[in-house]
């Protein structure tokens, strides 16, 4: 007789789930026995973050449903932030939860927990399963619903209900909806007559155009607009594209900043960007999405328009007017130019004994790294230097936490993104608090068939991004320091190929060597704790802030502080 894991298992191996990422408990005996004769790969991570994490990872570069489990009480618990992010990074994760026995549920017995009520935050679709009745109709469901809305299904899972005879053996699969999403008529005619009004438009694009990278650029040639890009719009719109500017918010440049400003008309397509600040006050506002709960979320809008950005792109296209004047794209690009210029003249390398600019290792990296590499970077520094030293070129992949800015993130994704791509090149860029956070998933990397994930460590010994936003709120830098083993040593403790880099003339062949490993290989960086990642726009309270948190590290006799921080970032100013 067939038990309900086992119907579960082969439902998931008739939709192409090739693996499953966790960590085995009692409550998931059950699920993870039938895994043991079945063809899915069962990927043992030492931590449920991170198998929740890596789920994520691999739905993001596939596209296909990815599965991770975790056992009842502290062991699905700690999936949540992983699929937290999976969630609002809008990618289709399926979760087990293993519950404790059905007949003790509500007896505050051993790790007891109320799953549905926990998971409900973040996820599209969650579900207790209380009896075998109810499968297979419930994973059906929660599989359409991940996938369709693209997000996380969790199906809570008692013990003794997944070792349940099957009242239904019905193996179903599911398959994908292309619809065709695209504003109303009058809703176009509309918006062309608000562009052809506006005088200098600029596009900001978001992870939304994804699959309409010709028909944006083809729009802005007509509109004549400068394309601004969101982070998780890098790799979608900036490669092929004469009319990039580069990134606005706080991680972007100069230049995207000024193309927002100088607008009087702003496209917003397929975008969900967060910073209100950065929006122009006085311009017109067009956003176009496919979720119509996006529309004007950030900014009051003009006009919102439900759709897909390549069918809306194309469509307006027909009622355009061809512009004239194309002064705002040209200067636009002109001053993109010149910020790039800047920002490339500080990618160099460092006096010898003095620490290694962040930069020159992103531009190394960059350079070195395959054409359709997977570049992961940690939350805070290094996805500054991610977001502007990483070349995108329609084949490479940039993911990473950048909806729920979650650190620990590089590693772990990295593990599912190799698991799915066995033959391609994942560079896991991590901060050393990121990796250290959950240090535990290095063993990972060589726990299963290994995996050759390659980790460019920034240690820089502090919670870098946190000290930047406490210098420019005014605090005197606190909490922050970390006091770090030799990361590398650790590394080749547990058998990876590792290395320690100090010095900048030694950083090109250390990456060469590890990205030419066969195996997974960590690279630690001893990068400068002082370069600052400047934002594209200074406000008035960010320059009080600093000058506060000047004066208070002077007065509490931290002033040599003051002075390496200005020997630094002296080079940013001249």
């Amino acid at each position: 007789m067939v038990t309900v894991a086992q119907n579960i298992v082969d439902t998931l191996a008739a939709n192409g789930v090739e693996r499953v990422y966790g960590i085995p408990g009692d409550s998931l005996n059950g699920f993870t026995d039938a895994l043991r004769t079945s063809d899915i790969e069962w990927v043992h991570v030492r931590h449920e973050e991170a198998a929740a994490f890596a789920a994520s990872g691999e739905a993001a570069t596939t596209g296909r449903l990815a599965v991770c489990a975790g056992s009842c009480g502290p062991g699905n618990l700690h999936l949540i932030n992983g699929l937290f992010d999976a969630n609002r990074s809008r990618v289709p994760v399926l979760a087990i939860a293993a519950h404790i026995p059905s007949d003790e549920i509500g007896s505050n017995y051993f790790q007891e927990t109320h799953p549905q009520e926990l998971f409900r935050e973040c996820s599209v679709y969650v579900e207790h399963v209380a009896t075998p009745a109810q499968m297979p109709r419930v994973l059906r469901i929660a599989m359409q619903t991940a996938i369709e809305k693209r997000g996380v299904a969790v199906v809570v899972l008692p013990g003794d209900v997944a070792l349940a005879d099957a009242v239904d053996e019905t193996v179903t699969t599911i398959t994908p909806s292309r619809p065709r999403v695209i504003p109303s008529q009058s809703e176009l005619g509309r918006a062309a007559e608000l562009l052809d009004g506006a005088k200098k438009i600029t596009i900001l694009a978001g992870a939304g155009v994804e699959g309409a990278h010709d028909e944006v650029v083809a729009l802005a040639d007509r509109l004549a607009a400068p394309v601004v890009h969101a982070l998780r719009g890098k790799e979608r719109i900036e490669y092929d594209n004469p009319f990039d500017v580069g990134m606005t918010g706080l991680l972007g440049f100069a230049s995207g900043y000024r193309a927002m400003e100088q607008a009087d008309a702003i496209l917003m397509l397929g975008t969900d960007f967060p910073y209100r600040q950065f929006f122009p006050e006085k311009a017109v506002k067009i956003q176009v999405d496919v979720r119509g709960e996006n529309l004007g979320r950030r900014t009051p809008l003009d006009l919102g328009l439900v759709g897909d950005v390549g069918e809306t792109a194309t469509a307006l296209l027909s009622l355009l007017k061809h512009r004239r004047s194309r002064s705002h794209l040209d200067g636009s690009v002109d001053h993109y130019r010149k910020t790039r210029k800047r920002l490339d003249e500080l990618a160099t390398p460092a006096g010898k004994g003095k620490p290694i600019h962040p930069q020159y290792v992103a531009r190394l990296v960059d350079e070195l790294a395959a054409d359709d590499a997977v570049f992961i970077p940690d939350v805070g520094s290094p996805v500054v230097w991610a977001a502007r030293y990483l070349t995108m070129n329609g084949r490479r992949r940039l993911i990473g936490s950048f909806s729920h800015g979650s650190m620990a993130n590089a590693v772990s994704q990295a593990i599912g993104v190799q698991a799915a791509h066995r033959d391609r090149q994942v560079i896991a860029l991590a901060g050393d608090g990121g990796l250290a956070m959950l240090l535990g998933e290095l063993l990972t990397l060589d726990q299963n068939a290994p995996l050759p994930v390659k980790i460019v460590v920034f240690n820089n010994s502090s919670l870098n991004f946190v000290e930047l936003e406490m210098k420019a709120a005014g605090f005197v830098n606190y909490g922050t320091e970390l006091k770090n083993p030799d990361l590398s040593a650790v590394a080749r403790a547990i058998g990876l190929h590792a290395v320690r880099v100090a010095e900048s003339d030694e950083l090109e062949p250390a990456l060469r060597d590890a990205f030419a490993h066969p195996g997974p290989a960590l690279i630690e960086v001893l990068t400068d704790r002082q370069e600052l990642s400047m934002p594209p726009s200074i406000s008035a309270a960010q320059m009080k802030g600093f000058t506060l948190y000047a004066l208070r590290t002077v007065l509490s006799g931290r002033g040599d502080e003051i002075v390496d921080l200005a020997k630094t970032n002296l080079r940013q100013i001249l």
